[in-house]
This record gives structure tokens, C-alpha cells and sequence, in this order.
């Protein structure tokens, strides 16, 4: 699910500050590291604002393709250090995954996904009451923040119990609610 944690026109950070390059390195970098994951402190100054990025997600969305643009955008952000609040840098996002960039361009100019892209902050925010990044939500559980694997499998289970027993009352539960 989308979630801006700065949404325009709120001023976003700059990766230069004090702030960004201690959370950078105390806590995002050494993650990476252990994971594996190839990951640099985008240079872009300040940081994007990324309504465009996630309207571009529902257009691709929409095409087949929102797997791969929002991993394209990710990685374009987080090891390439592209600018992913530039509608240019988009377009060439979207033709990457083999999206037609003419129509993909258009939808944002024309901001053809904004409606579609606040629904889904909205929904976020005052429906699940998100505030930070990464929040995990497993069955009834909300987790805020970095979690154990230990702990996002016993949510997990969790969650894989509740269902199991509302199975068996003849009550199914998914990710449209409960019926």
C-alpha cells in the first residue's frame, strides 16, 4: 500500500542533513548489509516527493505491470539514485517494464490516478491508522517498524489461526474483510 511520509507540499528531508545520514547509518545501511540488499543514500536534494511515483503504480497497476514498476522504482531510487518525483525519470521507469510511455505520461500529466492515489493515503492513514514505514499489517495485528522474522512468523500464524477458526464458524475472512 501506498504511504507518503511527507506528502506534498510538506518540505521533504535532504539526505545531506544530520539527521538522514545518522538514521542512514545506524539503521537503514547495516539492515541492508545484512540482508544482502545493495542499497546507496539517494543523492537527490531534497528528497522527491513520490505522489507521481505511486499514481505511475496505479496506471501500471491497471497495465499488468505494478510489480515490476514499483520494483523498477525502487531500485532506480535506492541504487541508482534516480530522481523519482521527475515525470521524466518516470516515463523511462514505465517504458522499462514495457509500458507505453505515451499513455503513461499523459495519465500523469492529466493526474488521471490522483483520486485513485489519495483513496488509497487515505485509507492508510485514517482507516488503519499508519503513521510510519515500514508498518506491517497481518490479520489483526499491526506491527510498526522494523520487525524480527521471529515476530512477523508468529504474526503470521497468528493471523493463519484466526482465519483457520473463522473457517470453521462458516465465517471467511481475506483481504476484503470478513463475509
Amino acid at each position: 500500500m501506498p504511504f507518503e511520509l511527507r506528502p506534498y507540499p510538506t518540505p521533504t528531508l535532504r539526505p545531506e542533513s544530520d539527521y538522514v545520514r545518522r538514521v542512514w547509518a545506524q539503521s537503514v545501511q547495516p539492515l541492508a548489509q545484512r540482508l544482502g540488499v545493495r542499497m546507496i543514500l539517494p543523492p537527490i536534494s531534497p528528497m522527491p516527493h513520490t505522489h507521481l511515483a505511486f499514481e505511475g503504480y496505479h496506471f501500471a497497476k491497471e497495465h499488468g505491470q505494478g510489480h515490476a514498476y514499483h520494483h523498477r522504482v525502487f531500485t532506480a531510487y535506492f541504487q541508482e539514485g534516480k530522481d523519482i518525483g521527475d515525470l521524466d525519470v518516470l516515463t523511462e521507469l514505465a517504458r522499462d517494464v514495457g509500458l507505453d510511455t505515451a499513455a503513461f505520461r499523459a495519465a500523469l500529466e492529466a493526474r488521471t490516478y490522483q483520486a485513485v492515489h489519495r483513496k488509497a493515503l487515505c485509507h492508510a492513514v485514517e482507516e488503519m491508522g499508519i503513521t510510519a514505514v515500514p508498518t506491517f499489517v497481518i490479520g489483526p495485528r499491526v506491527l510498526v517498524g522494523l520487525q524480527s522474522k521471529e515476530a512477523l512468523e508468529r504474526a503470521i500464524a497468528e493471523a493463519a489461526r484466526h482465519e483457520r477458526g473463522a473457517d470453521e464458524a462458516g465465517t471467511a475472512c481475506g483481504r476484503d474483510g470478513c463475509g
